[in-house]
């Protein structure tokens, strides 16, 4: 069984309507870019680059499906890292839009280059903050959310700054179509306790795990990433949670 649900709300997650901290934590830049990526953030980024411009206070108004009536669905991974589970999505599944969020640079130009390498032409980027993206969507745009592997932030003090909270379940139940479905994967087993803790208080999410292998074993459609390698390397296991949008 997964971690036992505790219902510890700290701080800002105490009501389910409070806001997130209009600021992201963590670095935005590792080491320099090759000279190749930076000519794809010169060049490809803006090609691809969505969202840029949304404010945090505005009435829900990107209509994605009007915007890009070509492809079946509209998928959309916060946090990518380094692109390796977007960029297979996005190989396996061409008629599929695949939105990418991401402030780190480093990771924003390991995806352009899979992008230029294998001609991906199904993917948009958000550089930066989801949050506001997110936010900005009319409703039932989305037909499947990734959460994979997030910062933690394992400090008590430092939760509020987790994006899985309250406020992410409110909002992801709007930009979901119902049926949907949104994946979380963590190393964690102190995040995994607080997502499912915060999911049960999510009235339009339903886990859809029916025995212990639905959380222990990743789905054939759910490849796995560098950073999820390097954690196994290291002993930890992950867990793989999967909700259904009622």
């Amino acid at each position: 069984m997964p971690p036992a649900v505790k219902d510890e709300r700290h701080g800002d997650h105490k009501n389910v309507s409070s806001p997130y901290i209009d600021r992201l934590y963590g670095r935005r830049q590792d080491k320099s870019l090759k000279p190749r990526q930076a000519r794809l953030m010169r060049e490809l980024l803006p090609r691809v680059a969505i969202g840029e411009t949304v404010g945090l206070d505005g009435e829900p108004s990107i209509d994605l499906k009007a915007q890009f009536p070509e492809f079946s669905e509209i998928w959309l991974e916060i946090g990518f890292g380094g692109g390796e589970h977007l960029a297979w999505q996005a190989a396996a599944n061409r008629d599929v839009l695949i939105i990418g969020a991401e402030p780190f640079i480093n990771g924003v130009a390991k995806l352009l280059v899979a992008i230029e390498d294998t001609n991906l032409r199904n993917v948009r980027i958000v550089h930066g903050d989801a949050r506001p993206f997110l936010s900005a969507l009319a409703p039932a745009q989305i037909d499947r959310l990734f959460v994979l592997h997030p910062d933690p932030w394992p400090k008590r003090r430092h939760h509020k700054r987790r994006l899985v909270s309250p406020w992410f379940f409110e909002a992801a139940a709007r930009a979901l179509r119902p049926g949907s479905e949104l994946r979380i994967a963590s190393d964690i087993p102190d995040y995994i306790r607080w997502t499912l803790m915060h999911a049960r208080a999510a009235p339009d999410f339903e886990w859809c795990a029916k025995t212990a292998d639905d959380w222990k074993v990743r789905a054939e459609d759910w490849p796995q990433t560098r950073y999820e390698q390097k954690a196994i390397a290291e002993g930890r296991t992950p867990t793989y949670l999967r909700f259904k949008r009622r």
